[in-house]
């Protein structure tokens, strides 16, 4: 299977960097992962609605350029399906079943994400209805997605 996690902004903290490769090195096992970094729009912090708008846009047309055509897209949204990590593990299961080998994440920005990539999300997936820095998401998404495969794959880890 090839996972991709594609995210608007680039990572800065140390710390976040560390456990995103510990991650990334233990998903090898299972998974080839690559992670593409979408540059933020730059913006000044108080925008109108319609300023906002134009930013998630711009991202957008970034992220959705970036995406190959025959990836099933999860697109990681507030609104999205909570699921257990069983659950994401079976669903897993299930695309790689059913031929789906490329599968693409897509963590927007602070904004949020455009429409029109929602729109090309095959599914939305949700972690919580709190808020986290996208930045964070990215180790907490792959945090999961080791987790579900070793759920597939019967080994243990901790609950």
């Amino acid at each position: 299977m090839n996972i991709t996690i594609l995210t608007v902004g680039k990572l800065k903290e140390k710390y976040l960097k560390q456990g995103i490769s510990e991650y990334i090195k233990r998903l090898n096992a299972y998974a080839k992962i690559a992670e593409i970094e979408i540059p933020d729009e730059k913006a000044p912090e108080n925008l109108s609605g319609a300023d906002m708008e134009l930013v998630k846009q711009k991202e957008g047309e970034r992220i959705l350029s970036k995406i190959p055509a025959d990836a099933h897209v999860i697109a990681l949204a507030i609104d999205g399906k909570m699921k257990s990590s069983e659950q994401l593990a079976a669903d897993l299961d299930r695309l790689a079943t059913y031929g789906k080998s490329k599968i693409t994440f897509v963590i927007g920005g602070s904004l949020g994400l455009h429409a029109d990539v929602l729109k090309r999300a095959d599914e939305k997936l949700s972690f919580s209805l709190m808020t986290f820095p996208h930045q964070l998401m990215r180790l907490i998404l792959l945090e999961q997605v080791y987790r579900a495969f070793r759920i597939m794959k019967g080994e243990p880890y901790h609950k």
